[in-house]
């Protein structure tokens, strides 16, 4: 009996055990849940914070490799003015040269060929017509070579510039530099963004080409096919001769940026294959559409495909040597934002001279009329010349008459009047002096 009761408060005080560590145990956890709840509501208080932060670095990241990419355009643009400004100089100041030894020559043939043919003094009235002939070329001569100095002496200052700002665009370019790495994997994900990306790069190497846009450049121009399908390039260059280019913007960043952060060989070497990959996409992509073909237009036979990541393009091209090839078979030209530039420059200085040829036909045109007008006036001056001649040969020979030789005027006039002839008037004293 004894036992049984022992047995009996043994179970007693473990049940009573039990429940107590239970009740004690459901205490703690009610606790603990409830110091969850407060820290996850701080931890997405945390998190909300986060992405407004990550919202903000995207939108920077963003401008800032903006601004690297056009510090970049800007270098290289900078430097092919710097180069195309010392050819420009030289060329002038060797054309003012050549002109002004041409207008000497010309003139001391013109004076001696007038000194030799003419020895009679010109008249008051031949002086006034030659200067008023002489002063619109002297006015001209004036005024090519004061445009001549001015564009030598601005010349002059845009080297001094030049090299101050590309000072400026390369400290701007190395401190944009880890900035445009960090917007990169912010732009990868979103494939609308690399492509509005990528037409913003484009219209500002654009910008700094030199070209004069709606004029020499068309942006988003809407054009048909021979099909009547509706085609919008994203550029479309105006050529001398009625002749245009077509340029396209193809962003091909996912891949390179895989390609960049790569730490194994064997990745690096993937992530080139899609950025390859990638690119002829682009490229089969872009011949299909056949922009060669608007109507309206007088294109080539190729397209330019514009890659506007440097980098991209660079590694691109040396891990695949056949990549231009293989672009070129399919009528496209590949091109980053260093060759475009340095293409819409060439293009740029082709379109100053044509229209400096066309000024330079019209003055070639005026200067012709000019020299044939002058040569006019001389032709009349020497009838002026030859005709004075004539009459002071005729004034001679009358004065002869009316003074000299047997029977002249004088002598007979006043033979009559000492017979008796009445008159009114009397014979000059000097004609009466020279009489005698």
């Amino acid at each position: 009996m004894e036992i049984v009761l022992f047995i009996g408060g043994l179970i007693a005080g473990f049940a009573a055990g039990y429940l107590i560590g239970r009740l004690s145990l459901k205490s703690k956890f009610t606790s603990a849940e409830s110091d969850l709840k407060q820290q996850i509501a701080v931890l997405k208080t945390k998190l909300d914070e986060l992405e407004k932060d990550k919202e903000g670095l995207e939108k920077g990241f963003g401008e800032q490799l903006a601004k690297r990419q056009e510090a970049e355009v800007q270098i290289a643009s900078m430097k092919s003015d710097f180069a195309n400004l010392k050819e420009k100089l030289d060329a002038e100041r060797k054309q003012m040269e050549e002109l002004e030894k041409k207008f000497q020559t010309e003139f001391e043939n013109i004076a001696n060929r007038i000194l030799k043919q003419n020895t009679l003094e010109f008249t008051q009235t031949s002086a006034k017509n030659m200067t008023d002939l002489l002063t619109p070329l002297k006015e001209k001569i004036s005024s090519f070579e004061k445009k001549v100095v001015e564009t030598y002496e601005k010349g002059l200052k845009d080297q001094t510039d030049l090299k101050v700002e590309l000072q400026k665009l390369y400290e701007l370019s190395m401190a944009l530099d880890k900035d445009a790495k960090d917007l990169t994997s912010a732009l990868k994900a979103d494939t609308k963004k690399q492509g509005n990306w990528g037409e913003v790069i484009l219209e500002r190497v654009l910008e700094r080409s030199g070209l004069i846009k709606d004029e020499e450049y068309y942006l988003q121009f809407t054009g048909k096919s021979e099909e009547g399908a509706t085609l919008r390039p994203d550029v479309v260059i105006r050529l001398p001769e009625d002749k245009h280019l077509v340029i396209d913007s193809k962003v091909s960043l996912t891949a390179y940026t895989e390609f960049s952060a790569a730490e194994s060989e064997q990745q690096r070497d993937l992530a080139m294959k899609k950025h390859l990959d990638s690119i002829k996409k682009h490229v089969k992509e872009l011949s299909e559409k056949n922009y060669s073909e608007l109507l309206g237009i007088n294109s080539p036979d190729f397209v330019l495909m514009f890659l506007p990541i440097e980098p991209a393009f660079s590694v691109a091209v040396q891990a695949d040597h056949e990549l231009f090839n293989y672009a070129w078979q399919r009528k496209v030209v590949i091109v980053s934002p260093t060759t475009l530039l340095a293409t819409l420059r060439t293009i740029a200085s082709i379109w100053k001279y044509e229209k400096q040829s066309q000024n330079a036909q019209e003055i070639a045109r005026r200067g012709g009329l000019l020299y044939d007008k002058f040569v006019s006036f001389i032709n009349d001056l020497e009838a002026v010349g030859a005709g004075l001649k004539r009459a002071e040969k005729a004034y001679e020979d009358a004065h002869k008459k009316l003074t000299s030789g047997r029977g002249d005027l004088i002598t007979q006039a006043e033979q009559l009047k000492a017979m008796g002839v009445t008159t009114k008037k009397s014979l000059p004293a000097e004609f009466m002096e020279s009489e005698e």
